[in-house]
């Protein structure tokens, strides 16, 4: 299991890419905000806004979403994030006309198939899907039945969430490549990327560990993250960590 990047013997890893000229990189759902039973109710706690819109102030900072763009930028309203990015990486650099065509032909294949499953939501986010089963009482049913309906679907790159599934087309820029086109936008020479499931796996992989440090959140299971934070409570400490570092650096130049 990944060491917790908030231990005391890793404050030198933090510390140094605090220092250096980094990108911070941080997922939404389950990241920013904690995993709620209806996606549209997910909000980031005061306190954590309150921590990120003073870190964006000092470092510069983007949120790569599973949501669409328009929908996490509402969520982020009033932080200084410099980029927010959607629909697993594909918005705003991948958007194209025949990603919609094809999303549109599995959302209506979708409701016809698992229309009849209680409790499995499907989210269609113009450039990507989201299905959702924790409403359902038979989860096990309404997994077989999304795999079923998935199964004949061409084209489609699966992830698997937290009671969830995403289905994005299969050559669509992923969340690794929107990391690296942020950083390179932005001028950075490093990153810090949080994210806390499947979805940020490519994101963990963008880059060698002297200039990205990955951090999952809140999981044991296997992950390319070489970090990882307790749980989705930890990003406030993780905020306040970065926040600190800074104004040393800034009171050590002065």
């Amino acid at each position: 299991m990944a060491a917790n990047i908030l231990a005391k013997r890793h404050a030198p890893t933090l510390a140094r890419f605090a220092a250096s000229n980094v990108l911070l990189a941080f997922d939404y759902d389950g990241t920013l905000a904690p995993i709620v039973a209806k996606p549209g109710k997910a909000r980031m706690r005061a306190r954590t806004r309150r921590l990120l819109t003073e870190v964006a102030l000092r470092y510069p900072c983007v949120v790569i979403s599973g949501r669409s763009r328009a929908d996490v930028a509402r969520r982020v309203d009033m932080v200084p994030a410099w980029l927010v990015s959607g629909n697993h990486g594909v918005e705003p650099w991948g958007q194209s006309a025949r990603y919609a065509a094809q999303v549109r032909k599995w959302v209506r294949h979708l409701d016809a198939r698992l229309a009849a499953h209680q409790g499995v939501d499907i989210e269609d986010k113009r450039y990507s899907v989201a299905i959702h089963y924790r409403r359902s009482t038979n989860k096990p049913g309404a997994i077989r039945a999304i795999e079923d309906a998935v199964r004949s679907l061409k084209g489609t790159r699966m992830i698997a969430g937290k009671q969830s599934v995403s289905l994005v087309p299969e050559d669509a820029p992923h969340k690794g490549v929107a990391l690296e086109r942020a950083r390179r936008l932005l001028g950075c020479d490093t990153a810090v990327y949080i994210g806390d499931d499947e979805t940020d796996e490519d994101a963990f992989a963008a880059g060698p560990p002297d200039r990205l440090l990955s951090i999952r959140v809140g999981t044991t299971a296997p992950s390319r993250a070489a970090y990882r934070l307790k749980d989705q409570r930890d990003i406030d400490a993780l905020l306040e960590r970065l926040l600190r570092l800074r104004r040393l650096r800034r009171k050590a130049a002065g």
